[in-house]
């Protein structure tokens, strides 16, 4: 089925790209109907890095939810960094429902963007990495044809969210972790930068009369094809 407001999709940086370690995880990836919804994260590691650095900050993200915290997998679906650069995160197919491990009760049906980097009060969030946000999410969503600023309704899957097992409640299409669980993820500069980031989404889909022909997001990393680290 093709939706009215699909957007386009942005360059993905892939799992092969970034040399992701495929003996590492489990074998069997999960998949949902479809995404509706899109759970906004922060890796709450450094800011000052070189962005031709991130695949190795990706693999040790890698190694750690895959075996310190036992998930199989990297937890979210997608990363972006603060040049723009959008990476394929959990195995399965970037255009593929699958089911991460980024948000308890609420990681069927949806997605997890990780921004790489720590996003408190005071912090700036970078242009090409909202922008690449926005064009991510414009994406993914239009796949079912869902308006980033329309709500959402979604049933907790288990008793570790803000919400018991069974409960169903209202999201916004684009949310933050912290709407569905105890924590202060995704920052609170990058919080608030939602807003604006749904209505980028919605422009790049078509919704607005003065939708976005064109916006800076990165269609090479060439310091992959580089070797890089």
């Amino acid at each position: 089925m093709t939706f009215p407001r699909a957007a386009l999709r942005p360059a993905i940086v892939s799992r092969a790209q970034w040399r992701a370690d495929e003996t590492q995880r489990d074998a069997h990836a999960h998949y949902a109907g479809g995404v509706t919804a899109i759970f906004i994260h922060h890796t709450d590691t450094p800011n000052d890095y070189n962005c031709a650095d991130v695949p190795l900050t990706l693999r040790n993200l890698y190694a750690g939810q895959t075996h310190d915290r036992d998930w199989g997998d990297l937890g979210y679906n997608f990363l972006v960094d603060r040049c723009g650069n959008v990476y394929e995160g959990r195995a399965g197919g970037v255009d593929r429902p699958v089911v991460g491990s980024h948000t308890q009760g609420f990681n069927r049906g949806t997605a997890g963007i990780a921004a790489i980097g720590t996003f408190g009060r005071g912090t700036a969030v970078p242009a090409p990495m909202e922008h690449s946000i926005s064009a991510l999410a414009a994406w993914k969503l239009g796949l079912r044809g869902v308006d980033p600023r329309s709500k959402v309704r979604l049933t907790s899957t288990n008793d570790k969210s803000r919400y018991a097992k069974g409960t169903s409640a209202e999201f916004n299409a684009i949310s933050g972790h912290r709407d569905g669980n105890e924590t202060d993820c995704p920052g609170d500069a990058l919080f608030a930068r939602l807003p604006a980031i749904r209505d980028m989404a919605a422009d790049l889909q078509g919704r607005s009369a003065g939708a976005f022909s064109g916006i800076g997001v990165p269609v090479t990393l060439q310091s992959l094809h580089q070797g890089g680290n």
